[in-house]
């Protein structure tokens, strides 16, 4: 692998600890929305929300990140429709020992999550509103600070940057110090450079070229790359089903860069491949032993 981040202490978030010098968190994505981007809304009803989340666990996910509005462009989502979608599927979710993260810009949401269960917030607003940072440091959660520079729900046409890496660094940094000032401490930020949000296809490839920069900013980085446009734009007019190797290639490389939690839609394919890269690092041991091993006992 060509870089990492600098060791860290063990990292808990929720129930789960995570030593992120030599351990890749695999969140899996579960949208209530009628229109969401990958899967157009299999897992809108409450029913089949629960259900993914836990196939999700059973095929190795850590986390779990709950959507009840998408992010691209569109009519606003009522608070309480948004905390309709998600809250349920949280507290359904209490006790399955994932890490459990809802995917909202609204504080009043993030509030009734957290009091559900929720152990993160996702906000891939970068903190748009201050009040988002009040309600996590009011609580143990963990708060997800993103990159993007429209108003939520609102079209951002033609992005342009002079440095696309050194600005969203610089972003980062900015919104990571309106976080602490509103009392959330560095042991519960974590960092997205946002990948395709507010980006064009060459800004999201310099971004991941160049992730170590990012991951130098200092928090856990969560890269949310999985099938998106950048990837099926990067392989020639992919559709969004058909861009799994191409997320998995990024996903490596991304681990190599400094990544530690990937967001994900092909779960148990990511598994494989984090568990693969971890296993040629040296952070885990082989599942088992057996191809030219003497019988009964180690080399």
């Amino acid at each position: 692998m060509s870089s990492a981040p600098p060791p860290r202490a063990p990292r808990r978030i929720g129930p789960r600890t995570f030593d992120f010098s030599r351990q890749v968190a695999v969140m899996a994505i579960v949208n209530r929305t009628p229109d969401s981007f990958y899967d157009r809304g299999e897992t809108f009803a409450l029913d089949a929300a629960v259900e993914a989340a836990h196939a999700a666990i059973e095929a190795g996910a850590d986390w779990i990140d709950i959507g009840g509005a998408k992010f691209a462009p569109g009519p606003p989502i009522p608070v309480d429709v948004e905390a309709d979608r998600v809250v349920p599927v949280v507290a359904a979710l209490a006790g399955s020992g994932a890490v459990v993260s809802v995917d909202t810009f609204h504080p009043e949401v993030a509030r009734m999550a957290i009091r559900a269960g929720a152990h993160v917030i996702n906000d891939t607003t970068g903190i748009h509103d201050p009040a988002m940072a009040d309600v996590v440091a009011a609580s143990d959660a963990t708060l997800v600070v993103t990159h993007s520079l429209a108003e939520p729900r609102t079209a951002f046409p033609n992005p342009a940057y002079g440095d696309v890496v050194a600005e969203v660094a610089g972003f980062l940094r900015e919104r990571l110090d309106v976080a602490r000032a509103h009392g959330v401490p560095d042991e519960r930020l974590v960092i997205d450079p946002g990948h395709d949000l507010n980006k064009n296809t060459r800004h999201s490839l310099e971004l991941t070229r160049r992730l170590d920069e990012i991951a130098a900013v200092g928090p856990p980085l969560l890269v949310a790359l999985s099938n998106k446009d950048f990837i099926g734009e990067s392989l020639g007019r992919r559709d969004r089903r058909d861009r799994v190797a191409g997320s998995l290639a990024a996903a490596v490389y991304c681990i190599g860069k400094g990544a530690r939690i990937l967001r994900v839609h092909n779960v148990r394919e990511t598994v494989d491949a984090v568990r693969m890269v971890e296993a040629i690092e040296g952070w885990r041991e082989p599942e088992f032993l057996e191809h030219n091993m003497p019988p009964g006992g180690d080399a």
